[in-house]
């Protein structure tokens, strides 16, 4: 497709997210701007056609009594839909207010009462534990549900509305006034935290502060030459990481963006859009890098060789480019053809950048990656910042580094090692919680993030931990559990695992063994693979203590884990253990397993 097709809209041009589309849909008219599966086969949604259902969406609420500063829950999964209904939202002069589609009824009480929302729009296949909550606020808010909901029980006294019905409503009508008077420094949504330390809290981000994080992701990215780009949109919209760099950054680039599946379709997915730029989180890297290992375990040895070699050479020259001799690099240069193309297929064979954030990403993870010619970029950022502050440049990756911030992003060190973070991007506060605003901001307008870090004489910020997740051991020495909890993943048998030893002389871990690992398992010793049962087995933990034994010769006399214990479920998000994009709740996991975990230092003092 030619140039011409991607026009980039710059923040300065519009002062609303609202005028951004709509300058982008004028232009683009009826090329194609959403993909979702209908039938089994991706079918595309045009910007015209997204254009006239927001326009006739906007109308249907004001229509239905939504006024201006007005919050409205939206709750779904990731599909067209969710797209149109946060558009329509803010062009009626609403407050889009994204919910988790995982979330429980608890969940989506507390969010509907925090923000008080006068209405929600909810996907159907959620409304069973929305519509409960709706029915139990203070405030009972106009639910429209997207789809037929026929076998949904609906509470007497919440009124429900269709998607359809309010579609047809407004079908015709121009784009309301509303959407014109929005100016820059109007609040574009309240995202609720993930909730890793407690109750979520609702982060007001302007239109200002998500069109300077486009902004910024653009002139990062245009040395990886911006074109006719394609996303692959999986993480949850509900989410700022994927609300801005998955949704406006792509209307930013007048970009394609295809909706997957699933996590579990990924791989799928990834073959169908062939997607240029996508963004993940850590936990999938992993994921990706043990598969990529377990099928190269099934491959000859001469197969298995070379993709050892390309990961080799490949980690060597990144480190160290003068470091290959002559013989070496032209083996390096035959295996770009042999091996990393062949990566590269996998990943539908056009990547041009492969963004993690949501979370540290191991070293050794992101350089098993670039070393097969994987384009990843560690990135960093969090809610209050709209929310990326910081990315690798594509012409300077520095491993184990989150790049150097944002054009128009001032970065600093305070005097407890805590990075502070002050420009466009920062929210406008916390909703309703004054409290806790003043202490994310200080009166100079300095976000402090809680994160650990230091930046480099080039500006590259390293991050070295979360201030609170920093454990302290009866020793005084401080130790990075994300540190040690990365280097024990990276062994093939431990699919998840989580350190504690606050106050404690060593550290403990709770271990959930790799799957794919425990089936194998399982098949040649002929003992269950069913973890609730397995987690007891004594032939298990021993083939799990070889694998921290392995990883404790990586690490230092304080980091090592002294023991630990198998986990009869994994963390997830169903079981409110993970955050919805894979972190742990390490509190709630210590609240679940805390007899579990005080055993394992009872054990030592016996011993």
């Amino acid at each position: 497709m030619p140039k011409e097709c991607t026009a980039v809209v710059r923040q300065e041009s519009h002062t609303s997210l609202v005028a951004l589309f709509l300058a982008q849909a004028a232009r683009f008219k009826e090329k194609p701007f959403l993909w979702s599966k209908r039938g089994g086969v991706y079918r595309p949604w045009s910007w015209a056609s997204v254009h006239d259902q927001v326009a006739a969406l906007a109308n249907a609420l004001i229509d239905h009594g939504l006024k201006p500063g007005d919050r409205v829950v939206l709750a779904s999964e990731n599909r067209p839909d969710w797209t149109i209904a946060d558009l329509a939202i803010l062009a009626a002069g609403g407050i889009p207010t994204p919910a988790y589609a995982t979330n429980t009824e608890a969940d989506h009480l507390h969010i509907l009462d925090n923000v008080e929302a006068a209405m929600a729009i909810v996907s159907t296949p959620l409304a069973r534990r929305f519509l409960p909550a709706a029915a139990r606020a203070r405030r009972t808010p106009l639910v429209v549900l997207m789809d037929p909901a026929d076998d949904v029980p609906r509470p007497a006294h919440v009124p429900v509305e269709s998607w359809n019905a309010l579609l047809a409503q407004g079908e015709g009508r121009e784009v309301p006034s509303t959407a014109h008077r929005i100016r820059a420094n109007d609040l574009a949504v309240i995202i609720h935290t993930s909730g890793t330390g407690g109750a979520p809290k609702g982060v007001m981000l302007s239109h200002r502060a998500i069109l300077h994080n486009c902004m910024g992701a653009h002139d990062l990215l245009a040395t990886i030459g911006l074109s006719h780009e394609i996303f692959l949109s999986f993480l949850p919209l509900s989410h700022s990481y994927e609300h801005t760099t998955g949704l406006f950054f792509p209307i930013c680039l007048g970009a394609e963006v295809y909706f997957a599946e699933g996590v579990e379709t990924l791989s799928a997915n990834m073959l169908e859009a062939r997607p240029t730029i996508m963004t993940a989180v850590p936990r999938l890297y992993e994921m990706m890098r043990a598969r990529l290992l377990r099928q190269i375990e099934k491959e000859d040895g001469f197969k298995s060789k070379l993709f050892y070699q390309a990961v080799e050479l490949g980690s060597r020259r990144l480190q160290d480019p003068a470091g290959l001799s002559w013989r070496e690099r032209i083996t390096d240069g035959a295996l770009d053809y042999l091996v990393r193309r062949k990566v590269s297929q996998r990943f539908g064979g056009r990547l041009k950048a492969m963004v993690s954030g949501g979370g540290p990403l191991s070293p050794e993870v992101g350089l098993f990656f670039r070393a097969l010619g994987v384009p990843v970029l560690q990135g960093y950022g969090l809610t209050e910042a709209a929310p990326v502050v910081s990315c690798n440049l594509p012409c300077r990756v520095k491993i184990g580094s989150v790049g150097p911030a944002l054009k128009d992003v001032e970065v600093r060190i305070g005097l407890d090692g805590e990075l502070l973070v002050r420009g466009p991007l920062v929210m406008d506060g916390y909703w309703n919680d004054p409290d806790a605003t003043a202490h994310a901001l200080d009166g100079e307008g300095w976000l402090h993030t809680g994160d650990v870090g230091e930046i480099d004489a080039d500006g590259d910020i390293r991050i070295t931990d979360r201030k609170k997740d920093i454990i302290v051991n009866s020793g005084g020495d401080n130790i990075s559990p994300q540190r040690v909890e990365g280097i024990l993943s990276l062994e093939p048998e431990i699919g998840q695992v989580v350190v504690f030893g606050d106050r404690m002389p060593h550290l403990v871990a709770l271990i959930v063994p790799d799957r794919e690992f425990l089936l194998r398992w399982s098949r040649e010793t002929g003992r269950s693979d069913d973890l609730s049962l397995a987690a007891n087995d004594p032939v298990l933990r021993l083939a799990l203590a070889r694998a921290v034994d392995r990883a404790n010769a990586r690490l230092s006399p304080i980091e090592r884990v002294r023991r630990f214990a198998l986990l009869p479920e994994p963390p997830s998000i169903d079981n409110a253990q993970m955050t919805p994009t894979m972190k742990a709740r390490r509190h709630i996991i210590r609240e679940t397993y805390g007899d579990l975990i005080d055993s394992l230092y009872n054990a030592s003092v016996a011993a």
